[in-house]
């Protein structure tokens, strides 16, 4: 990606050092309904690697992640730093960097809808933290906490990425952040809120299927900052976030597990559906295309 002279977000926290936060493997399974159940097992069974595994199906689930950890109510915790100070190595200046461009092209998006577009905020943490929604740990894997609308990372999930699941390079880690940017969209437009109440209503199979939805349409909102960002883009950058986005399709995870695929278990959808909506925010760069729930 080119992003030498792009400008990076101010809205960084850190709080790395600050010891915000911990976790016990012993308070899993207990809460989170039925994804909460299924990320007990996995630790049951595969130990901390499995965590890890499975977090990579969960790491984009715009929702409350951290709930399914257990670790008590949320407490608040003062960032040890923010803004450029929070910016310890390239890589954090790259996630700054993609995420200030998320909030020009959807400061942009909103305007032409007579809306004004509030940015979220992107807090770094080192193994341990704590969110609006709970502890955050970095097994977790990104995610973006609704109750104070900010993205946690530990961008050591990077090299996970990469190494265990073959999908490497800057536009992969771009398409992480603008994922998560994408579940903040849901949340400021009421769509999370509806989904959740429509979720609150359905049984397991029927709660997974609509949350299958809101990861889609969060891929699709990641297609659509790039194409309208798209001086960010060199040749073969479209390739590693299609790598990416097959790399982590429930199928393909439940496979590389040695499981027979579960349809009714997935949370996120196939490769082939998460390769298809990111395709689709790229070609077309119109939110109003992203429309999961009605197809």
């Amino acid at each position: 990606m080119r992003l030498d002279d792009e400008q990076e977000s101010s809205h960084i926290e850190s709080q790395r050092g600050s010891g915000g936060g911990g976790f016990q493997l012993g308070g899993m399974g207990g809460g989170g309904g039925p994804l909460g159940l299924i990320f007990g097992l996995v630790a049951s069974r595969f130990g901390i690697l499995g965590i890890i595994g499975i977090a990579l199906v969960m790491w984009l689930l715009g929702g409350n992640p951290a709930s399914m950890l257990g670790g008590g109510s949320p407490q608040a915790v003062q960032p040890s730093a923010s803004g450029d100070s929070a910016i310890q190595n390239e890589t954090d200046r790259t996630v700054a960097k993609v995420l200030g461009s998320t909030e020009r092209r959807w400061t942009d998006l909103f305007a032409a809808q007579g809306q004004k577009y509030p940015p979220p905020t992107l807090v770094f943490y080192d193994r341990n933290g704590m969110s609006g929604c709970g502890a955050a740990q970095s097994a977790m894997g990104p995610f973006y906490c609704p109750a104070d609308q900010k993205i946690y990372l530990d961008t050591t999930f990077f090299d996970e990425l990469a190494s265990r699941f073959g999908a490497p390079g800057d536009f992969g880690m771009a398409y992480v952040i603008a994922h998560e940017v994408g579940h903040h969209v849901q949340t400021v437009t009421g769509i999370s809120d509806k989904v959740r109440a429509a979720q609150q209503r359905a049984n397991e199979a029927g709660a997974n299927a609509l949350q299958v939805k809101m990861e889609l349409q969060a891929d699709c909102y990641a297609g659509v900052w790039a194409a309208n960002d798209k001086n960010l883009l060199e040749p073969g950058d479209v390739e590693e976030g299609m790598r990416a986005a097959e790399a982590i399709g429930d199928d393909t995870l439940q496979k590389a597990a040695g499981q027979r695929p579960v349809p009714e278990s997935f949370t996120h959808g196939t490769s082939a559906q998460r390769m298809e909506w990111l395709r689709r925010g790229l070609q077309t760069g119109d939110p109003a295309q992203c429309d999961t729930f009605a197809s």
